[in-house]
């Protein structure tokens, strides 16, 4: 087992669905299913349960995705540590909800340009902490969206991105050209998991409460999985019906609620240039690399 398997697990994991996962990875999917196989027979047990909808974890997959991550994340802190030893910089920016796409190779190129001896990792976070790691410094920015409580944060917005709501294609709201939010509600509604920011939660699960029956979700995979297995619903960004396009789920506009605010966050009174370069040449250089408008019904 090293940390290459580790690594293509946890993007199944929190995909939830192999093509997913290898277009994440930047890979063909058959040598990914490979690999997950060849750890399944390493480590002795079944990790993800199969079916043509997506995969599901077991609890033995549910142990090696919290230590996996953990593994993963402890690694990267060595390599940073000895990279600074050197003299070389590693800037890690997390991101939440699909805010990562702001951050393109453009900026990529002028950062590199300007800072030889640099570098940039994107750091994907969970539904449950909308600062991206930030507020627990596991990261030098966030790209994030609005609202959440950002006291001791210093916020610039990059752009809005309308909502879509998200539901099985089978629902007869599925072929509406567009519906109000208040349609969604006395629906199946996933939820965030305990102890989310209450602003955020607020914003996400405006189609209806907090119902403790309903599917909790950590992961956009784990919302389209709530979805396809329990016929939920709910509201994502717009550019999820581009990256997250899935048979059987449908991605409709919804009006009546506030669009999502893309923003990049940082520690108040950051001293640190090289951060906030890369915070300006991100700010100056994003556009939605996106049409913010989706189809219909995918």
């Amino acid at each position: 087992m090293d940390f290459r398997q580790l690594g293509y697990f946890v993007a199944v994991a929190e995909e939830l669905h192999f093509g997913r996962a290898a277009a994440r990875l930047h890979m063909s999917q058959p040598p990914l299913s490979r690999r997950i196989r060849e750890l399944e027979e390493e480590l002795g047990c079944r990790l993800l349960e199969r079916s043509p909808q997506g995969v599901l974890l077991t609890d033995s997959g549910r142990v090696l995705l919290d230590e996996a991550k953990e593994l993963l994340e402890h690694a990267e802190r060595t390599k940073e540590k000895v990279r600074r030893s050197t003299g070389y910089r590693t800037i890690v920016v997390g991101a939440v909800a699909g805010a990562g796409a702001a951050l393109d190779a453009g900026m990529q190129e002028t950062f590199r340009r300007r800072h030889p001896r640099a570098a940039v990792r994107l750091r994907e976070c969970g539904l449950a902490d909308p600062s991206a790691g930030l507020r627990m410094g596991q990261v030098d920015v966030a790209l994030t969206r609005l609202p959440f409580d950002t006291t001791g944060f210093a916020i610039r917005e990059l752009y809005e991105e309308p909502l879509v709501a998200v539901m099985p294609s089978s629902d007869p709201l599925a072929a509406s050209v567009r519906i109000n939010v208040s349609d969604l509600r006395g629906r199946t509604t996933f939820r965030l998991p305990p102890g989310a920011d209450p602003q955020w939660r607020d914003f996400w699960l405006a189609a209806g409460p907090d119902d403790p029956d309903t599917p909790v979700v950590s992961t956009i995979g784990e919302c389209l999985h709530a979805i396809v297995w329990q016929s939920a619903v709910g509201l994502l960004p717009a550019a999820a019906a581009h990256r997250h396009a899935t048979p059987g789920i449908s991605f409709v506009p919804v009006t009546g609620h506030r669009p999502s605010r893309v923003v990049l966050a940082w520690r108040a009174g950051e001293p640190d240039e090289l951060v906030l370069d890369l915070i300006d040449i991100a700010s100056n250089g994003t556009r939605p690399s996106h049409p913010t408008q989706p189809s219909r019904v995918l």
